[in-house]
């Protein structure tokens, strides 16, 4: 057994650091700045009910790509996520490749919403989104990057309309829901999801972000604020924990009918294995997606297994397929800086090369 070195003086030193670090820390969260929801600029170019369909600024020396690369966040959590700081930000990685960028702002779902349905969704707002870019910037196709649980949406509408869609990406997006290791799915197969959702109308928000903490409660409740004492006396990593504690609290209700039928037709019916999933009178069919297709998944992700994504591979109808495998979690694969030199590269490297392929 190795002896425990704890000399009195030793432990002192390291009490009077600690006494140090909370003092300045209270200091940096006392004059801490209102923490913004996303860095690169943006204008609105379309609404329509809660839903802000934003572009961001391209860079006056950049000639945006011809094709509009449109994201499609989950409905889980805000978009911001993609934009969370000037050096960790997905949105300025894809500007910097080219890539005329813009994301769909689900907003805030209310009462007046709970009778949304996913066909609302996928056949109503996202594709009079995709309708505006087409007619605006007058362009056949545009390119669709889902995020998560917007990367099944996004599958679902180019099922739905792969006659609009140029090239694909999905990033960390479930489609199979039943994997071995997937313990979110594993809780939520004996909920009675129509009494939930009889009983609550919509969902709320707090609910659900309670439920994600706890599939990892040790590090993403208690480690995390004891580590955050080692960062409290630098401004710069204080306003970076208030930026993703701020991100990770902001919780959007969930519209009831569309959760009882992602619930039911995804984790607990695994619907784009089995089959069965309906979008108004049609069957939603990945053999459809024929265009070229992006999957990028995290290896140590914690919501959406690596497995659930790579099924995506055996199920869609492109002959262009190809996979990325980001040696992160869930959330790093927006955020870390490794994150930053190569998934988003990647992306627009990816999306360059099938424009250049079709150009004349």
């Amino acid at each position: 057994m190795i002896p425990i070195d704890i000399r009195p003086d030793r432990l002192a030193q390291e009490m009077l650091d600690y006494t140090r670090k909370l003092g300045q820390g209270m200091e940096n969260l006392l004059n801490a700045e209102a923490i913004d929801t996303g860095v690169s600029p943006k204008q609105a170019v379309y609404s329509e009910d809660k839903l802000v369909l934003y572009r961001y600024d391209t860079a006056p020396e950049v000639t945006p790509a011809p094709v509009p690369l449109l994201i499609v966040y989950a409905l889980v959590n805000r978009p911001y996520m993609t934009d969370i700081q000037e050096n960790r930000s997905t949105i300025k990685g894809l500007l910097a490749t080219g890539q005329d960028v813009y994301l769909i702002d689900w907003g805030y779902p209310d009462q007046a919403d709970r009778s949304l349905t996913l066909d609302d969704y996928i056949n109503g707002y996202i594709d009079r989104c995709v309708d505006h870019l087409r007619e605006t910037l007058e362009v056949d196709k545009v390119n669709l990057l889902g995020i998560c649980q917007g990367g099944a949406f996004s599958l679902m509408y180019t099922s739905m309309h792969p006659e609009k869609i140029a090239n694909l990406v999905t990033m960390v997006t479930p489609v199979d829901f039943k994997t071995p290791d997937n313990l979110l799915s594993a809780w939520v197969q004996n909920i009675d999801i129509d009494l939930a959702v009889d009983t609550m109308g919509n969902v709320p928000g707090e609910l659900l972000n309670w439920t994600f903490l706890s599939l990892k409660p040790f590090s993403l409740t208690g480690q995390k604020y004891v580590n955050m004492v080692d960062l409290l006396d630098d401004p710069n990593k204080v306003k970076n924990f208030l930026r993703m504690e701020k991100w990770i609290f902001d919780s959007p209700d969930q519209a009831g009918e569309t959760f009882r039928q992602f619930i039911k037709d995804f984790y607990q019916n695994n619907g784009f294995i089995n089959g069965g999933v309906m979008l108004g009178d049609s069957e939603v069919d990945l053999k459809r997606i024929t265009c070229p297709v992006l999957n990028i998944f995290a290896m140590q992700d914690h919501l959406v297994p690596p497995g659930s994504s790579k099924a995506l591979k055996y199920l869609v109808g492109s002959q262009d397929y190809t996979e990325l495998a980001f040696p992160g979690g869930h959330i790093g694969i927006y955020v870390s800086g490794k994150a930053q030199k190569e998934v988003t590269p990647a992306i627009g490297k990816w999306l360059n090369e099938r424009v250049e392929q079709k150009s004349p």
